[in-house]
């Protein structure tokens, strides 16, 4: 990936020099101009990442060259940050309002000056990744009619796309408060990355050619889909195993099986609540399917909870999108991916409440693409 290009300028060639050395120092990209008309020139022939621009230039100053880049459409977001030798506070509103997203003032302390670079860019490259996975939902869209699907994804796109705006403008509006951009950088990070999960979830659901299945032990998919769901969310408690089956051979796929019986344990350790001193007690059972027959033969994969159960105003909905108990915004497609994914490979998942309390979910796995001789379906 190339390094980020940084246009340096101020018409006080120490400045331009000491800054071109520091920047250039942290693997940084840097192109100069002496004034504002080169700076606008540089713009046009290659477009920076981000602009350190001084205020106090002859025939055309800072605040008119940022006026002019706010004016076009191609360069209106590209984030200027001022270099001023003005301290007042009406100075640095004027600034602000012109468009800058930050200032520095003069003298520069070059490695403050490379923290807010730093972090501007890091705001670059969230927007960056946030127009992308726009552009991905878009052709998503053209892609399969998903209705309910879609309108959900959209919904919370947008909630989070409030989230991200919400804390970048709380960047700005403390931008001199290092230790605040620190943790709304984190915010918006964490809102991103809510975002990433959604968009994938989206591709999980327009896969329609049947992925490739190889044999793999039973006991070897329950112990690796408890190993991802421990790793995907970070969760070091154990899961009991109850696996009669043992090592009985199945046609899976074993990224995908993983995938759901992540989510389906996710789903089970959510059901205990928030309180952290509950004990989450999980078991992973095995079973031949009763749905098997002579030339399609199943087994049953349960887990078992003992959590607040099937709430009664969703127990009719739970398999459609963003349906979910949860206030969290960014939530409630994972029985939906879970059961998509499973019956790609032949399989389904139901949920059923359990006998003294909390909710038992079965995923239904085809053993294998061929009838089972007799004599290994009789044992």
């Amino acid at each position: 990936m190339a390094a980020p290009k940084i246009l340096v300028v101020d018409d006080q060639p120490i400045n331009v020099q000491l800054l071109r050395r520091k920047l250039e120092k942290e693997g940084l990209q840097v192109n100069t101009a002496f004034n504002g008309v080169d700076a606008l020139a540089s713009v046009e022939k290659d477009r920076p990442d981000l602009i350190l621009l001084d205020v106090m230039m002859p025939e055309m100053d800072g605040l008119e060259v940022c006026q002019r880049l706010q004016a076009r459409e191609h360069t209106k977001n590209i984030p200027i940050i001022f270099i001023t030798a003005k301290t007042s506070k009406e100075g640095k509103i004027e600034g602000l309002g012109a468009g800058a997203v930050d200032y520095i003032t003069k003298p520069i302390d070059l490695d403050e000056t490379y923290a807010r670079v730093q972090t501007q860019l890091r705001v670059v490259s969230i927007n960056r990744q946030m127009a992308e996975l726009q552009h991905r939902l878009a052709e998503s869209r053209r892609a399969a009619a998903l209705g309910a699907v879609t309108q959900g994804i959209a919904h919370n796109l947008n909630n989070l796309l409030g989230v991200v705006i919400g804390y970048l403008d709380l960047i700005k509006a403390f931008h001199d408060k290092p230790e605040l951009v620190r943790r709304n950088v984190q915010h918006v990070d964490e809102a991103v990355q809510r975002i990433v999960v959604i968009i994938k979830q989206l591709s999980t659901l327009l896969v329609r050619a049947r992925p490739p299945l190889v044999k793999t032990s039973l006991q070897k998919m329950i112990e690796n889909g408890i190993n991802r769901f421990q790793a995907d969310y970070k969760i070091s408690q154990p899961i009991a195993i109850d696996n009669p089956l043992g090592d009985l051979l199945v046609d899976t796929n074993l990224e995908i099986f993983e995938d759901v019986l992540a989510k389906i344990l996710i789903n089970a350790w959510e059901s205990y609540g928030d309180k952290a001193d509950v004990e989450r007690a999980i078991l992973v059972s095995t079973r031949r399917s009763e749905r098997s027959s002579e030339t399609t033969p199943f087994v049953e994969i349960m887990v078992e909870d003992n959590g607040h159960g099937i709430n009664e105003d969703i127990r009719d909905h739970m398999f459609e999108p963003f349906i979910s108990t949860k206030c969290t915004v960014g939530v409630g497609m994972g029985l939906t991916v879970a059961r998509h994914a499973l019956r790609n490979i032949g399989g389904e998942v139901s949920l059923t409440d359990r006998p003294g309390g909390g909710v038992i979910a079965t995923l239904h796995h085809p053993v294998n693409k061929r009838p089972l001789p007799k004599e290994e379906d009789s044992e």
